[in-house]
């Protein structure tokens, strides 16, 4: 990156080219030990989103510093927590291997049916879980790779479980940030991806899969943390793996891919999020210092701009 004007005309440049389809986004660059921030017109770095699936990287790293401070271990069965098909560990959680559904058993269809309906989860009390978790049968765990929102979900439940935390106090408490699940703290407004106003999500005690809200600058400072790697839990996230396919794998809740030569063979770790009224990314390359995190207030992917932005610095770094 030539200059710190450089910096700030590709993040203009990137909230310019999200804003036509949606009703406000804020976007963050992290360069090393520079942030630039940008953002629609009423919003800044302050302002808190609903941040969907990026909140299962939260939850992870948390599994990881609880691995590492020895309080837990990896492959730990998730039986250890709760009634729980035989097998599964917290590693096949946090790796989307478990052998799980997407959903608890009996929402996938309803949801197919409503699709605007105010937040699907919301009966999802760890009641309801465990319970439902009795009538599923699982795949084989360790085998192959399933996204599971039930998966990482469950492990939150457990993490909160171990420690005798409420959710958002565990990750506040073991990665030092100011996250929440409390709907009265989103502070803009969420949208469908046709416009309309959403509800709010809350996921209850699914909250480790998607139920976090918080603002860009505290996800780019979560971001940052994964550019060292003595920094507790992040070389255990980024050194498991499970491979995917030649050029994507998981890692503990973030995927990684491999971009082909012809257009600079980076790796790129992420992971995105949607809620019913919201849309987030949170990307980085440790390698390069390099990160980027997007949030936005209407239900639609933010993924091609983020992706893009994140090559532009990697490719300038």
């Amino acid at each position: 990156m030539e200059s710190m004007s450089d910096l700030d005309e590709l993040v203009r440049r990137a909230v310019q080219k999200l804003e036509p389809r949606r009703r406000g986004v804020v976007v963050a660059a992290l360069v090393r030990d520079v942030t630039t921030i940008a953002g629609s017109a009423g919003l800044d770095a302050g302002t808190r989103f609903e941040i969907g699936s990026v909140s299962k990287v939260f939850t992870t790293l948390a599994l990881a510093r609880l691995v590492e401070s020895g309080d837990l271990g990896l492959d730990q069965p998730l039986g250890d927590f709760f009634p729980a098909p035989a097998g599964i560990t917290l590693r096949h959680l946090a790796t989307h291997t478990s052998g799980l559904p997407r959903l608890p058993k009996g929402m996938l269809l309803p949801a197919l049916l409503r699709p605007h309906a105010p937040d699907p989860y919301r009966d999802c009390t760890a009641d309801f879980l465990i319970t439902n978790l009795a009538r599923i049968r699982p795949g084989r765990p360790g085998r192959r790779y399933h996204y599971s929102n039930l998966g990482v979900g469950l492990l939150g439940l457990a993490l909160a479980r171990h420690t005798g935390l409420p959710f958002e106090r565990l990750i506040n408490t073991q990665i030092n940030c100011l996250v929440s699940t409390g709907t009265e703290l989103t502070t803009v407004p969420g949208h469908r991806a046709d416009g309309h106003p959403a509800a709010p999500w809350n996921l209850a005690d699914l909250a480790g899969a998607g139920g976090l809200r918080s603002t860009v600058t505290d996800v780019a400072a979560f971001v940052r943390t994964h550019f060292d790697p003595s920094s507790p839990g992040v070389t255990l996230s980024l050194e498991t793996e499970f491979r995917i396919n030649p050029f994507m794998s998981q890692r503990l809740g973030w995927m990684a891919r491999q971009l082909h030569e012809r257009v600079g063979g980076h790796a790129q770790i992420y992971h995105n999020g949607q809620t019913g009224g919201f849309a987030s990314f949170a990307g980085f390359d440790p390698d390069k210092q390099v990160g980027v995190v997007v949030l936005s207030a209407t239900a639609r992917s933010v993924d091609t701009v983020a992706f893009e932005l994140l090559k532009d610095l990697q490719s300038e770094a």
